[in-house]
């Protein structure tokens, strides 16, 4: 397939030393099946685990042009995790994914496809159509998150299926316009980017992915941030 693109992985990182590993295996793989130029920018917020020791081995493995470490002190969030890294993003195309595995690489060449065939702005996956799903979930936050899609969906009407999945690719001119006209931090964050791409009029493609829950680790998302993600919905609803 190769292409003469760049594609710039940001792959924000908290606790997850034993899944590093093998995302980034994961990754390389997939790339090097396509043959597209890459580089995997890792962005630890100050793990506790051990997680920057990781990624440096992984660094000696691969390579200072495919592994770049640009870690920050503490934990400061995803949203400026993202504006951290793409600062040092070689690369004209962007993905953002979570590096917990519960995004699987092996859709990383449906993506590619998907945008050079559209010409896509963003292209983000969906659970919630095609081949998509959720493993792993309890029907409790089955129903949350479809829930607070639904919700999302009526509100704004936002004109794709899966609002607040983190796993996109992103034309980097456009994610630095989008990431600087957002203000929610967080959870939201993914959400107010898809909004605020409408109204860019930007060209938005969907990948059905499934999403596979945690392999290690606790689960991220609690009640707090529930609260948080509705309150944020209120606010984007208000806004746009």
């Amino acid at each position: 397939m190769g292409s003469k693109n760049k594609y710039s992985v940001l792959l924000p990182t908290y606790n997850e030393r034993e899944n590093l590993p093998l995302i980034i295996w994961l990754l390389m793989k997939y790339f090097k099946e396509i043959g597209c130029d890459h580089e995997i920018i890792i962005i630890d917020d100050g793990s506790p685990d051990g997680t920057l020791d990781v990624a440096k081995q992984l660094q000696d493995i691969y390579g200072e042009d495919k592994i770049v470490l640009r870690p920050r002190a503490k934990k400061l969030g995803l949203g400026t995790a993202y504006i951290h890294g793409i600062k040092h993003a070689t690369g004209n195309f962007i993905f953002i994914m979570d590096a917990d595995l519960s995004h699987h690489p092996k859709f990383i060449p449906e993506y590619i496809k998907k945008q050079e065939d559209g010409d896509c702005d963003v292209v983000s996956g969906t659970r919630y159509i095609g081949e998509g799903g959720v493993y792993g979930w309890d029907w409790k936050r089955k129903l949350v998150s479809r829930t607070a899609n639904y919700i999302t969906q009526v509100l704004l009407r936002p004109g794709v299926s899966d609002l607040t999945g983190s796993f996109r690719l992103y034309k980097k001119d456009v994610l630095e316009k989008l990431i600087s006209s957002c203000i929610s931090k967080g959870y939201v964050f993914q959400m107010e980017m898809i909004i605020r791409a409408r109204q860019f009029d930007l060209k938005i493609g969907e990948v059905p992915i499934t999403f596979v829950d945690r392999f290690y680790g606790e689960s991220k998302l609690g009640g707090t941030e529930i609260i948080q993600f509705a309150k944020g919905l209120l606010y984007l609803f208000a806004t746009t």
